[in-house]
């Protein structure tokens, strides 16, 4: 399928500089790191996981905590820096997937596998929302760091209104996997968190 990795370690060099930016105290290698570990994990699930592993190397290579684009700023380098080494099909799949992390809802794909892969690129971006409460809170004070322009009642509103939308949804995670490894988690968590947005 693939004779070439699409992340050689030319790229890899690139793209981890982009990680090690200032200001970047969740979105960074760290957290590249930890979704390429969940590729592994899940790599016999994969239909094409070098498509995963390039999604997961671009999808934040293009953080701000200001801007309300860096989804779309991150596939267009994605585009850019594959261009000649993906086919146009595979491009625009891993774009696709890099935009969806934006709303984390799974790209309207065609076929069976693309959609799982995308499915299960997307639950690992969110595996952190499930990880033992320290370490979610560490997450959680990362993210803080990374919007301190942000005033605190404003950040609070914000942030609990994207808490809110996620245990809203039937289902935090997309595929079944992730369900039975870290929503029960993932839950109480964000509920925690969310009364602690309310007293301030």
């Amino acid at each position: 399928m693939e004779n070439e990795p699409l992340i050689d370690d030319a790229l890899k060099s690139e793209l981890s500089a982009l990680y090690r930016g200032p200001g970047r105290h969740y979105h960074n290698l760290a957290h590249i790191e930890a979704m390429l570990a969940l590729a592994g994990d899940y790599r016999a699930a994969l239909g094409d996981p070098g498509t995963v592993e390039a999604a997961i190397w671009f999808h934040d290579a293009i953080y701000d905590s200001k801007a309300k684009d860096n989804e779309a700023q991150s596939a267009a380098l994605a585009e850019k820096k594959l261009a000649g080494r993906a086919d146009p099909s595979r491009l625009n799949r891993i774009s696709a997937m890099i935009v969806a992390t934006a709303t984390h809802q799974v790209p309207p794909f065609d076929d069976a596998t693309s959609t799982r892969d995308a499915s299960l690129f997307l639950d690992m971006d969110l595996s952190i929302l499930g990880a033992a409460p320290d370490a979610f809170d560490a997450y959680e004070r990362a993210v803080r760091r990374e919007y301190a322009w942000v005033e605190g009642p404003m950040w609070r509103a914000g942030r609990s209104a994207v808490l809110k939308n996620f245990l809203a949804r039937p289902h935090i995670f997309h595929t079944e996997e992730f369900r039975q490894r870290f929503e029960r988690q993932a839950r109480e968590n964000m509920a925690r968190s969310l009364a602690a947005l309310a007293t301030g």
